[in-house]
């Protein structure tokens, strides 16, 4: 389990880390949003014990990372794929690794094969795409076989496949009672991904929920309504006080109604209707409507829309 309390970290005058809390469960995977500058990668150094904090503690089975007496069985991590000597093959850096740590040779060939990365175990690491790179750093990070694992952007630089190939082994990885926290801007495929959330800007905590609940309280749920009348489909449904325009394809978008009082009010007005489904938000779309007011730096105007405040606090709630 990883727990952060009141974490604060300062930077001169800038406050990278501003009393940040949350909890990382086993058993799931945890998504760790925020726009560029929120302090993501920050936390996640503090955490690891890479940088101290100025206030409040970062604790991973109950202790601070610098308290372990065997880090590399407890925490695996992957912050930066590029941290590698170039000119070590893949197979002596794992090995460096197990020996620093004092873990059972066996060990490296056991990960190069999690990975897949068995047939270039003897390449040099320079040579490696970013993308295998990014495999190399999760084997390092699966070497003490650690209960908890933290991952930030793990799926940058891999095509397709292999983004599929880390979304797959990272929920398995959790679905085996590990501790899991990934940190990424995809949004697409954290949504795939993440069982939930913690959204953080400006270093400050947004929203810690599952990924279903902060989509609906962050975004719009809308009704998709077509039939051959739809102009005395459209009157009929304001008339109801249904909020309703067009959707872009030439079927109507209602909003903050049920789908089952639309069907009525078409039903009372003797109109047949073709299509009546509902459509969700996008962890995209909440996503923009809740960190609009957090980012740091925008380009071609304010960053937020009219809703985002309105949305915040329903998240925060």
């Amino acid at each position: 389990m990883i727990e952060v309390r009141g974490l604060t970290r300062r930077y001169g005058a800038t406050l990278a880390v501003d009393d940040l809390s949350f909890t990382v469960e086993p058993g799931r995977v945890t998504g760790f949003l925020g726009p560029n500058g929120s302090g993501k990668s920050t936390t996640m150094r503090l955490v690891l014990g890479l940088d101290r904090p100025s206030a409040g503690l970062a604790l991973v089975d109950g202790v601070p990372y610098r308290e372990l007496a065997h880090p590399l069985r407890t925490v695996g991590a992957l912050l930066d794929a590029r941290w590698v000597h170039p000119n070590r093959t893949a197979r002596a850096h794992l090995r460096w690794l197990a020996r620093s740590n004092r873990l059972p040779p066996g060990r490296v060939d056991e990960v190069l094969d999690q990975v897949g990365l068995t047939a270039v175990a003897d390449r040099r690491a320079g040579a490696f795409s970013l993308g295998m790179a990014q495999r190399l750093g999760i084997a390092a990070a699966l070497l003490g076989d650690p209960e908890i694992l933290l991952f930030d952007e793990p799926v940058n630089g891999l095509d397709p496949e292999g983004i599929v190939w880390v979304r797959r082994f990272v929920r398995g990885l959790a679905a085996q009672g590990r501790c899991v926290l990934v940190s990424s801007h995809l949004l697409p495929e954290m949504a795939l991904t993440a069982d939930e959330l913690v959204v953080i800007g400006r270093g400050r905590l947004i929203a810690q929920s599952t990924t279903a609940e902060f989509v609906d309280s962050a975004s719009r749920t809308s009704v998709r309504v077509d039939g051959p009348r739809l102009d005395e489909l459209a009157a009929a449904l304001r008339r109801a006080g249904v909020e309703v325009g067009p959707s872009g394809d030439g079927a109507l978008t209602a909003t903050g109604t049920p789908m089952a009082r639309i069907g009525r009010v078409a039903a009372d007005a003797g109109l047949a209707l073709s299509e009546l489904s509902l459509h969700r938000g996008s962890l995209e779309e909440a996503f923009m409507r809740i960190t609009g007011h957090e980012v740091e730096y925008t380009a071609g105007g304010p960053a937020g829309g009219p809703d985002d405040s309105a949305a915040l606090t329903a998240a925060k709630g």
